[in-house]
């Protein structure tokens, strides 16, 4: 897969008569939500892998998901993810799939089972300009509120190292143990959330 650059997405510099950009620039302003959450689509898939490769390549030498299972969970569960967009910028996003056994296997990378209660969150990535700001924690609230939203998704299920789990335990993931997901030498472990305290505060906080 070839490597993509962040700077192939920028447009490229425009000729315009004086007082043009000025202009443009301010009716952008005017136009894009200074904020805003929503689900992703196919799309939003080179930005999401732009945001990926930069934050775990350098860290471990591979990604999560590739370009291509970007856009195979975009198209076939856009529901399962979450994207915040700063005056229409990808700044972090969440994509997750169902899941229908109660624990991970290799198998649940790829997959995306419809018949599952279970939400399996593949990838939480902040872009490299937003991080240390707490944006990872907001969209992470958001994200368990939305899967309270769905009736038929009972719980969320992730894998990370043992040094993010005191993160995830914060919003009400508890560790499980091991998990039997290994990528080359790395190992994890496994937390899983019920999503009924965050199905409640939802009803009762008039999102």
């Amino acid at each position: 897969m070839p490597m993509l650059s962040i700077h192939s997405l920028e447009p490229e510099a425009m000729h315009l008569p004086p007082g043009t950009s000025e202009f443009l620039g301010c009716q952008r302003r005017h136009t894009l939500p200074a904020s805003e959450f929503r689900c992703l689509t196919p799309r939003d898939a080179i930005s999401v892998f732009e945001i990926e490769r930069e934050a775990f390549i350098s860290v471990s030498g591979t990604c999560p998901l590739y370009l291509e299972e970007i856009r195979h969970f975009l198209t076939l569960c856009p529901e399962l993810s979450l994207g915040w967009f700063e005056e229409g910028r990808l700044v972090a996003f969440i994509i997750g799939s169902l899941w229908d056994q109660e624990r991970l296997t290799q198998e649940s990378l790829a997959l995306h089972r419809p018949g599952g209660r279970t939400a399996h969150l593949h990838i939480l990535a902040v872009h490299r300009a937003f991080r240390q700001q707490g944006k990872g924690s907001v969209l992470l609230w958001r994200y368990l509120h939305h899967l309270g939203s769905q009736p038929a998704v009972r719980r969320a299920v992730l894998m990370c190292e043992d040094a993010l789990v005191p993160f995830y335990e914060k919003f009400g993931f508890q560790a499980v143990g091991p998990c039997a997901v290994t990528v080359g030498s790395l190992t994890f472990t496994e937390l899983q959330c019920s999503l009924r305290c965050h199905a409640f505060l939802r009803r009762n906080s008039g999102c």
